[in-house]
């Protein structure tokens, strides 16, 4: 941390609390004048999914946000949306996301110059859903609040969560020393060269029509787990879109009799009417969703009724708002969220918040929990003994990275944070 952030960070966020302080007292609401100086990302090297995003403001306050499963939005960020930003309000933050969904005609600073009305791809929206999520962290920072109660006031303290097992023993185990109740299972998880070469054609991993063999495989894997944890932890079982249709049918009615909580992208997800065609075929509930972007791309799912749960990532789908607005719209049609996430505890922390505040919240994904390589990258998080997740109380996100953890695995092209 230079001289100029240190003092900028610290000397900004103790002249707001002194003023939220002093508006406290007098019982008015003052909402302080803010203007973005900067906007920048970083991307982290050996393989680190997570791209992190601040937003800098000229009184000395930041915010911080994430974004996963992204090539270019870091650039995207730096070159596009740093220009356009400058001397917004970062409170303005329908009015920010009104430009980033192109219904302004706006100069981003670089090629392209202008976005057409909803003509966003994933590095887009990767983009957009990272500066979002630092946006919602300044606000909350700044008016003394956490996210939740910005987003209309949280209605649990807390969320339960699931994590990955590669095997029984480490499932038994997670659940053991966690007290969680639910975990996510996939043959990929590990090397599944031992399934995948009874294929008709070996090494091929996707649009996969599987063998008898390979169909076994999965079963028996699938009970393994069952036959360790019991019916009293709820798996979800990760295909992480492998399988063409007819194999999607088939898989899923075999796995039938051990009640997964859902069966995760047994096809891929580019056609509603392919996971359609599963749903109907099948007694077991179907997953989707992270590579399903905004409300939009939503819709014909729940219109159609074509999955039974929807996983939206919000740190790629279009941020929190974004997020919010998916799971109002599937709470109309009757549809549980269990959001998707990859990312460090700073961005599952933000996720936590939109998962405090709606009504048909299911679980959400704590992929990294007990990874240390992620964990360390921001301040330390530890589910509760029960093994639920606590939403944060404090202003903002609620959490602070690491900044010595990331600029040891910063990439040499990107200036830290």
């Amino acid at each position: 941390m230079d001289r100029r952030t240190f003092m900028g960070g610290a000397l900004g966020m103790g002249f707001y609390a002194g003023l939220l302080a002093d508006a406290k007292a007098a019982g008015t609401s003052r909402v302080p004048k803010l203007r973005i100086r900067e906007v920048r990302a970083i991307r982290l090297r050996n393989g680190f999914n997570s791209r992190f995003v601040r937003v800098y403001t000229e009184e000395g306050l930041y915010g911080t946000g994430e974004l996963v499963d992204t090539m270019g939005a870091e650039y995207i960020i730096n070159n596009n949306f740093n220009v356009m930003l400058k001397g917004r309000d970062p409170l303005e933050i329908q009015a920010i996301l009104a430009d980033f969904w192109g219904y302004h005609k706006i100069n981003l600073g670089g090629p392209p110059s202008t976005v057409f009305i909803h003509g966003w791809g994933g590095p887009y929206m990767g983009a957009v859903s990272g500066v979002e999520l630092a946006l919602w962290d300044l606000a909350g920072k700044a008016l003394g609040l956490p996210i939740h109660q910005l987003m209309g006031g949280k209605i649990r303290d807390a969320v339960p969560v699931y994590l990955h097992a590669a095997n029984p023993q480490e499932g038994r185990r997670l659940v053991d020393d966690l007290k969680i109740r639910t975990l996510k299972i996939g043959l990929d998880y590990s090397n599944d060269d031992w399934s995948i070469d009874k294929g008709w054609e070996k090494a091929k991993r996707f649009g996969l029509h599987m063998t008898n063999e390979q169909i076994d495989d999965t079963v028996n894997f699938v009970a393994g787990f069952r036959k360790e944890l019991g019916l009293h932890t709820e798996i979800g079982v990760e295909c992480h879109a492998h399988y063409d249709l007819e194999t999607g049918i088939q898989l899923c009615n075999a796995l039938e009799p051990y009640r997964p909580l859902f069966v995760e992208e047994p096809t891929t997800s580019d056609n509603v009417d392919s996971m359609l065609r599963i749903r109907e075929n099948t007694r077991v509930p179907i997953a989707a969703g992270e590579n399903v972007y905004t409300r939009f791309g939503f819709r014909p799912y729940l219109e159609k009724q074509a999955l039974s749960i929807i996983q939206p990532d919000f740190t790629k789908t279009g941020g929190l708002s974004e997020g919010l607005k998916i799971a109002n719209m599937a709470e109309t049609y009757n549809v549980p969220v269990a959001p998707h996430g990859v990312c460090s505890p700073l961005g599952t922390l933000a996720i936590a918040h939109v998962c405090a505040v709606i009504p048909n919240f299911l679980v959400q994904e704590f992929t990294h929990y007990p990874d240390k390589a992620y964990t360390e990258l921001c301040e330390p998080v530890a589910l509760r003994p029960d093994g639920l997740l606590a939403v944060p109380d404090a202003p903002g996100i609620g959490i602070e990275l690491n900044e010595a953890a990331v600029k040891e695995r910063l990439e040499p092209e990107f200036r830290m944070l």
